[in-house]
């Protein structure tokens, strides 16, 4: 009860932080090759653990097969357009607005409220990282509720990650993208987004999907952008105005009419 009650804070605090870590990490890594990297650390990680649990880890070529297919539009769609973006010089704040609300017009609108002035080069990495990334989580989303629920949650996410780290790794091979600059600040956003997105936040969303309706769930994902404008203003110095605080109440109050069931 505890758990079902804090969860969804939780969730969005977790997966908040994630843009501020992949923008930490992005000036000392090109982004495909840094999140092929962390994902498939983070799948020998996860099989390690239901390993050590007694916990399934061969699950059938249908399961498999349904973890990849999830995996690949959460992780090499969603996680790629957004890290795609954010190297092209995207605002972590405005990433998270777009990602978690509607593509074009609100991302238009989001640069308005968070008072960020855009390139065409960032322009550019809206349109490209940010719809793919769009695409992703919303299909990852009805996969997981539709073909996910009966996985075995830690070894399915395993499998997710080992099939779109080798999908990510193959693109950046692809466009000659390769390089890790391995400073302490890289190596400690590199350990943030393993441990505490790769294997917290995304088993407490799966958790979370199969647990409770895709709806709810995905309403979640409009708490992101508040925390983490206000993580990036605290950090980066990424600005937001009096209509930016409006619309984080008007957002809160519109998850918690969701929720309320």
């Amino acid at each position: 009860m505890t758990l079902e009650k804090f969860a969804p804070a939780l969730f969005v605090l977790l997966w908040s932080t994630g843009f501020i870590g992949a923008k930490y990490g992005l000036p000392y890594a090109d982004p495909f090759v840094f999140l092929s990297v962390r994902i498939l650390l983070a799948a020998l990680l996860l099989f390690a653990l239901a390993r050590a649990l007694r916990m399934p880890v061969r699950i059938g070529r249908t399961a498999i097969a349904r973890s990849g297919l999830i995996g690949f539009f959460l992780h090499a769609c969603y996680l790629g357009g957004v890290f795609y973006s954010l190297s092209e010089g995207l605002p972590a704040g405005v990433a998270a607005v777009v990602t978690s609300l509607q593509p074009v017009l609100v991302s238009l609108i989001a640069v308005k409220v968070l008072g960020e002035q855009l390139r065409i080069r960032q322009v550019a990495g809206l349109f490209i990282g940010i719809l793919v990334a769009l695409i992703g989580s919303t299909t990852a989303t009805l996969l997981q509720k539709k073909l996910g629920a009966d996985i075995p949650l830690i070894s399915g996410t395993a499998y997710q990650y080992l099939f779109s780290g080798c999908v990510l790794g193959v693109i950046s091979l692809a466009t000659q993208e390769t390089s890790i600059t391995w400073s302490l600040r890289f190596t400690a956003a590199f350990v943030w987004l393993v441990l505490v997105l790769s294997v917290g936040a995304i088993l407490l969303l799966l958790w979370l999907l199969n647990s409770g309706s895709a709806a709810k769930v995905s309403s979640l994902f409009y708490l992101v952008p508040p925390a983490t404008a206000i993580e990036a203003f605290l950090l980066f110095g990424e600005k937001v105005n009096t209509q930016g605080f409006l619309g984080i109440g008007i957002t809160a109050l519109g998850v918690w009419l969701v929720m309320r069931g």
